[in-house]
């Protein structure tokens, strides 16, 4: 049996002696790129330091990871991997199969950066090759640029297996120990994170005032909910580099549905409009917000009383914030304020405080979701955390997460007063730990009712 070749109905370039002497000649040189050491090269050195010191003597070896295919051979639009982003603070602009070495050897840690560099002028890598030739790619640092830059050593990815084989044992993300401690190393943001995380949020915010100009659109065409949406995304490709996630544009009953992202549904007058979203920085990290809206400017009686109940959950699970608690008390403080609204609505067959029992959860029914969750690179952060470690965890000054509670009345669901069915809400604000309590990062986007209805007026005065 023959073996079966790729197909070659796409057109190929040229690769004879005279075309590679006419295309690799009459070339000005690129100009110098302003290269200076940035600001994160001090942080991610520190990091790296912090984690070769749990894994003393050890070599150390964190991945970026090549392109995902998204179709054939078209790739999505490349993320390195959150572990290689923190350690290194490379970001968007992170050369596809780097690989960073920490040696924790000795007791400073040499940390070495391999990348492919941009193919030169004289291969015809330079214009054939897609993943790093500058016709494709376009000029690239060089390695000398990338180490000043990062701060970090950095050598050519060609002899990452030749190092390697000399060096013997190493430990990969591969490595459950050290994917974990990874992760761990990100619960308490240093003073660059958070500075990019409050950019995220600035950015968030100036979406969703895109988000609120975008409704009256939204409600004159089919499918509004991606009006919506794609309001959102022009803001974070413009000020950013992506979304931190997918958005959610749940308008009327979809916004019961917790992670509804097709956003293919009409925006109606009368109803509300849940939008979760949140701005992804060049550093790559992230904000995660959740406003609900009136489309019509005005919530109605049964709305409102679902709005003010999950807003009293948030301020509830606020209250409680501070250096020194456990981080499931958050949660624990929001679902006891849904617990006794639902009991008083007349919806659970039970008291408030017998639905808290561990054993009853009726109130679980209409919010099933957790109240916080950490953040940072990853929307979701630190997520290979053992439980002790994450819901068990104490609070310490430079934390940061969400408090998003909400309440998801279902139509279909007949423990409801009719009027109350299709309703769904949640107010998602991102939160610092500071010396004594915190600090609400969202805070300049509304949270009570009247400020919501105010800021959605203003927003298409």
């Amino acid at each position: 049996m023959t073996k079966k070749t790729q197909p070659t109905n796409r057109s190929r370039v040229p690769h004879s002696e005279q075309f590679m002497d006419f295309i690799s000649s009459n070339w000005a040189d690129n100009e110098d790129l302003e290269v200076t050491r940035w600001q994160v090269a001090d942080f991610s050195n520190a990091r790296r330091q912090a984690l070769a010191t749990k894994f003393a003597g050890q070599v150390l070896v964190i991945s970026a990871t090549e392109p995902r295919v998204r179709s054939n051979d078209t790739d999505y639009r490349y993320r390195p991997s959150t572990a290689f982003t923190h350690l290194t603070g490379w970001g968007s602009v992170t050369v596809p199969g780097s690989m960073l070495v920490i040696d924790g050897r000795k007791p400073t840690c040499q940390s070495t950066l391999y990348l492919m560099p941009t193919a030169g002028r004289d291969s015809d890598e330079f214009f054939a090759n897609p993943a790093i030739g500058e016709f494709w790619v376009g000029p690239r640092p060089t390695l000398s640029q990338v180490e000043l830059q990062l701060g970090i050593e950095t050598k050519n990815l060609e002899n990452f297996k030749a190092d390697m084989s000399s060096i013997g044992e190493i430990i990969d993300l591969d490595d459950a120990a050290l994917a974990e401690a990874a992760s761990t190393l990100r619960f308490v943001k240093d003073a660059y994170e958070i500075a990019q995380l409050r950019e995220a949020v600035r950015i968030t915010a100036k979406g969703f005032e895109e988000v609120a100009k975008s409704i009256p659109k939204a409600i004159s065409q089919p499918r509004g909910e991606r009006v919506v949406e794609t309001a959102f995304y022009s803001v974070a490709r413009q000020h950013g580099f992506e979304l931190g996630y997918e958005t959610i544009a749940a308008s009327g009953p979809n916004a019961c549905i917790l992670h509804w992202t097709k956003n293919d549904g009409d925006v109606i007058d009368g109803q509300l409009i849940l939008v979760d979203a949140g701005a992804e920085l060049d550093s790559l990290y992230t904000a995660d917000v959740t406003r609900t809206i009136p489309v019509n400017g005005k919530f109605s009686k049964e709305q409102l009383w679902v709005y003010n109940t999950v807003l009293e959950a948030a301020d509830a699970a606020f209250a409680v914030v501070k250096p020194g608690i456990r981080f499931r008390e958050i949660h624990n403080a929001a679902i006891e304020v849904i617990a006794k609204r639902v009991a008083e609505l007349g919806i659970i067959p039970v008291t408030a405080q017998e639905a808290l029992e561990p054993e009853n959860q009726h109130h679980r029914r209409y919010m099933v979701h957790g109240t916080s969750h950490h953040l940072g690179l990853d929307v979701h952060d630190c997520a290979l955390a053992r439980r002790e470690m994450y819901q068990d965890g104490i609070l310490e000054k430079g934390m940061v997460f969400t408090i998003e509670p909400g309440l998801y009345f279902h139509q279909n669901d007949l423990t409801l007063p009719v009027e109350y069915r299709g309703i769904g809400v949640r107010i998602e604000d991102d939160v610092l730990v500071t010396d004594s309590g915190y600090e609400n990062l969202s805070a300049a986007l509304p949270r009570t009712a009247s400020d919501v209805e105010k800021w959605f007026a203003d927003q298409l005065a």
